[in-house]
């Protein structure tokens, strides 16, 4: 609304100024006209009575000059009329003296004198000043001829005529103009005003109406008055939410009633699943007794029962972050113990898989408050995987802190994952090859799992990885419950993404693919040793 005014404002002032010039060139220009044509007039006049006396003596001179004055000065209908002889003419001792008003001679310049005279016969014009006899200038407009004298000589006649008249009329045609355009942007914002009222104001509730039912507000409904444009928006609007609300309430209750259903059906099966776990550990037990078919059998029941029983507690866990209803049980944590714990605990299965695992923590070992049993089931998964796709290769765990933060970093050389499977590495029951089988019992949803865990924790967890050169998963935590990390104390992509450090690079080859992975501290203590030497 204001800038609306304003605009209208800079408009109005725009436009009444040029009128205002318009109308002052105009009404100076008829006034002008009338008044060259009142100056002939009287110049012919005054010629006349001049013309018509044949006085020879100076008195009788004086009397026609002044006769000429007086008819110039009713036939122009102003009483300031002035005469001057001529310059450059022979000395004459009946020649009449000057005669003239003193408000008239004084706004006579030189420069419209010196005009007249190099220009006998031609009538001039100039703009001057008028002095009231109480001070107060006053615009007019002084016209120069000449007439000439018999037995005299040629005299120059100045008549001034007073525009007080035509100024006043152009101050009240300013007033009034200056007046109207204070009534018309008055006008102007009262008729905005109810715009603003009419129109724009159900614009900005709907605008409104619209942030809060995208901010989640589904219950928010717009004021439908009228018959009008914006009536029919808002009963648009208002049938739309409707159908939105029952469409996501409906979602919704599908939601809840499938979380409740892999819920009750995971708790259902847990109660056939001990007995047949029971009796498969009695069967695994003596499986040596059976024949070779059927002991084979039993082994392979034993394990595929583990499995369930593993899926069964994912499939619960999942159950219980989509529901919501999950409840942290945090207490200070050091990671590099619990890394360390979990890499002793899946030594066997690096062994079994050709893979040496080495715990690097170059940082502080302080600790964080963290749900223990959560986080290192984040770091058994995170191992698993990369044992699992680590090609028999080496397995870095990497420990640091910060002030604010606490991050872990699982670092294989495996065969890696282009960024499409990347991208998708966390969803569930995903595998960057299906037709591969899982040789260590996953249930494919550990790193969704994982992904949850961490995000529960206020954290991140994230993967960079490329073909042929490995796969590295970053999990960032924050070292206070509830607080916020901005970044990692860890880089991400590692630091040996690009080629690792040659010292490093040559300890390496050194120890064959197979071997523990040496840190830059190796390398430096390798340099020690060797200067010591």
């Amino acid at each position: 609304m204001l800038i609306t005014i304003t605009l209208s404002g800079l408009a109005i002032l725009v436009i009444g100024l040029y009128i205002s010039f318009s109308i002052a060139s105009n009404l100076f220009q008829t006034r002008l006209d009338q008044v060259l044509d009142a100056s002939t007039n009287a110049e012919s006049a005054a010629q006349a009575v001049l013309d018509s006396s044949d006085a020879t003596d100076r008195a009788a001179l004086q009397s026609v000059l002044r006769s000429a004055i007086e008819r110039a000065s009713v036939t122009a209908s102003s009483p300031l009329v002035a005469v001057y002889r001529a310059p450059g003419q022979e000395p004459s001792a009946v020649a009449p003296q000057d005669q003239g008003t003193n408000q008239l001679t004084n706004a006579i310049t030189d420069q419209l004198r010196a005009t007249v005279q190099e220009n006998p016969g031609s009538q001039f014009w100039q703009s001057v000043e008028f002095v009231e006899l109480d001070g107060a200038g006053v615009p007019g407009v002084v016209v120069g001829s000449d007439v000439e004298l018999p037995s005299a000589g040629r005299y120059e006649l100045y008549i001034g005529y007073n525009l007080a008249d035509a100024d006043a009329t152009l101050a009240f045609m300013q007033f009034t103009g200056v007046v109207g355009a204070i009534a018309l942007l008055v006008l102007l914002a009262v008729i905005t005003l109810l715009v603003v009222r009419w129109v724009i104001e159900p614009i900005q509730a709907v605008s409104a109406t619209s942030r809060r039912f995208a901010g989640g507000d589904l219950g928010v409904r717009m004021e439908a008055k009228g018959e009008d444009e914006l009536a029919t928006l808002a009963e648009s609007f208002n049938g739309m939410a409707d159908s939105l609300q029952q469409r996501i309430h409906e979602l919704a209750e599908l939601s809840v009633m499938q979380q409740r259903f892999v819920s009750d059906v995971s708790h259902e099966l847990r109660t056939p699943l001990t007995t047949i776990r029971l009796a498969g550990d009695v069967l695994y037990q003596q499986r040596e007794d059976f024949r070779q078919s059927t002991s084979r059998t039993v082994e392979l029941l034993h394990t595929q029962t583990e499995r369930f029983e593993t899926l069964l507690a994912d499939l619960l866990e999942i159950s219980r972050y989509d529901a919501g209803s999950v409840e942290l049980e945090t207490e200070p944590t050091n990671l590099v113990h619990l890394a360390t714990d979990a890499v002793e605990g899946m030594h066997t299965l690096a062994e079994e898989r050709g893979s040496d695992v080495r715990v690097v923590a170059p940082g502080g070992h302080l600790d964080a408050e963290v749900d223990p049993r959560r986080i290192r089931r984040v770091v058994r998964n995170l191992l698993g995987n990369a044992i699992e796709h680590g090609e028999g290769r080496p397995i870095v765990v990497s420990v640091d802190s910060d002030e604010h933060a606490v991050a872990l970093a699982v670092r294989d050389y495996g065969l890696g994952m282009t960024a499409e499977d990347a991208d998708r590495v966390f969803d569930r029951f995903w595998r960057a090859d299906p037709s591969r089988k899982r040789s260590i019992g996953g249930t494919g949803l550990g790193l969704a799992i994982s992904l949850e865990d961490a995000h529960v924790h206020g954290g991140w967890l994230e993967v960079w990885s490329e073909p042929g050169a490995g796969s590295c998963f970053r999990l960032t935590l924050p070292r206070r419950a509830g607080g916020v990390i901005e970044s990692s104390p860890l880089h991400l992509p590692p630091d040996d993404a690009a080629g690792a450090d040659p010292e490093v690079a040559r300890l390496v080859e050194s120890v064959g693919s197979t071997g523990p992975v040496p840190t830059a501290q190796d390398a430096d203590l390798e340099r020690s040793e060797a200067d010591r030497a």
